[in-house]
This record gives C-alpha cells, sequence and structure tokens, in this order.
C-alpha cells in the first residue's frame, strides 16, 4: 500500500466531506462545546492512488496546536501516525508549545494510539458529551465503542 499524505486547503471537495461524515454521522464534530468543521480547517489527507484513506485537520493559535480530528481507513496500517506526525511537524514549524485534542471516553482505541504517541491526559468533562448530543449534535450515539456508554470528553495533550 502506497499512501501519500497530502496537505489540503479548505474548503473541502465532496468526496472529502462524504468520507468525514461516514466517519462521524455528520460533516462536523463537537467537542469542548464548539461545533467544528473539519473539511474548512487546514488539514492533510492520505490518498490511497485517487480513495481518501484518512484525514486530520488542526488550527494552530496562541501558541498550541488543536488536532481538531483525525480519521484512517483501514486502521493499523500506520495511516493515523503519518497524518499525526504531519500536524505535529506544522505545529512546531509555526513555533506551537504543544498539540492537545479531545477524545471521548469509550474511545479506548483512540486513547492508547495518542498515548503510544507522547500524549498525555490533561482533562476530563464529564457529561459534555450527553450535552452536545442534547443541543448540538443529536446523531452522536448513546452507546460507543465496545458497549461503553458515551458521555465525557478528554483532553490529551503533546509538549513539542
Amino acid at each position: 500500500m502506497l499512501i501519500r499524505i497530502v496537505a489540503v486547503d479548505p474548503p473541502a471537495p465532496a468526496d472529502l466531506r462524504a468520507f468525514l461524515t461516514a466517519a462521524w454521522h455528520a460533516d462536523f464534530v463537537v467537542a469542548h462545546g464548539e461545533r467544528i468543521e473539519p473539511a474548512g480547517l487546514p488539514a492533510f489527507v492520505a490518498l490511497d492512488g485517487t480513495r481518501i484513506a484518512g484525514h486530520a485537520s488542526y488550527r494552530v493559535a496562541g501558541g498550541i496546536c488543536e488536532l481538531t480530528s483525525i480519521v484512517a481507513e483501514p486502521r493499523g496500517r500506520g495511516i493515523g501516525s503519518r497524518l499525526l506526525d504531519a500536524v505535529q511537524a506544522v505545529a512546531r514549524e509555526a513555533g506551537c508549545a504543544s498539540v492537545w485534542l479531545t477524545t471521548t471516553n469509550d474511545n479506548l482505541d483512540a486513547l492508547r494510539f495518542y498515548q503510544r504517541h507522547g500524549f498525555q491526559l490533561r482533562a476530563l468533562r464529564p457529561g459534555a458529551v450527553d450535552e452536545a448530543r442534547r443541543t448540538m449534535k443529536p446523531q452522536i450515539p448513546a452507546t460507543g465503542a465496545f458497549g461503553i456508554p458515551l458521555r465525557d470528553e478528554l483532553d490529551l495533550v503533546l509538549d513539542l
């Protein structure tokens, strides 16, 4: 598998929006009380030929880089790691002190992935997903991965 990582500038084409919608049940994510549209942010796309195999969006402000979304398919092939490396490189070039992200309490695969890449848990927002489901994104399921009730947000940080 020859995967190319390509920087993209928004707005994203329809095929990228469809890829993101398939991953998150909508073309937006909700984190820390905010609706975020990854297809409208600076990003990297992983391409397998012309097929989208992954996407990572980010934003830089105040010397900190937020990884706003990342998805890779198929998992376990190093695509997510390469996307994460690309975002970290941008953060370093921008002089950022850290990269941070938000995930959910059920996302055990993401927690494993990020901690293996040096991220540390920094914050817990109990009930944040319940609130997002109620007020911003009713598509969020009540039960997440591994049958775990999907309720809370966790922030992880990588100091650069």
